[in-house]
């Protein structure tokens, strides 16, 4: 059974940090590109941070490029985004996303979410 289980989420004022994690287990993590979505009330889905296998390769949506980082430790199958310098409009449910294509196929995972709150 695949699990992608998020925390780190919270309340923060406008300017601060806050570092999300995603647990996962039931796959073989180092075989996954990892991602950060996020979805705001009203908002389609959108992506915010992806990180290849092997954590040489990251893509950043422009809003939150120079203020976000996506690593992983495929050790301890674990994804990180931290964030800084947080504003109002980044506020929103975050998720953790797993996906893996092969030649005809792709399998992919979504974690449960985690709020983010960013108000003063």
């Amino acid at each position: 059974q695949v699990q992608l289980v998020e925390s780190g989420g919270g309340l923060v004022q406008p300017g601060g940090s806050l570092r999300l994690s995603c647990a996962a287990s039931g796959l073989t993590f180092s075989l996954y590109a990892m991602s950060w979505y996020r979805q705001a009330p009203g908002n389609e889905r959108e992506l915010v941070a992806r990180i290849n296998s092997a954590g040489g390769s990251t893509n950043y949506a422009d809003s939150v490029q120079g203020r976000f980082t996506i690593s992983r430790d495929n050790s301890k199958k674990m994804v990180y985004l931290q964030m800084k310098s947080l504003k109002p409009e980044d506020t929103a449910v975050y998720y953790c996303y797993a996906k893996r294509v092969l030649m005809t196929s792709a399998t992919d995972y979504w974690g449960q979410g985690t709020q983010v709150t960013v108000s003063s």
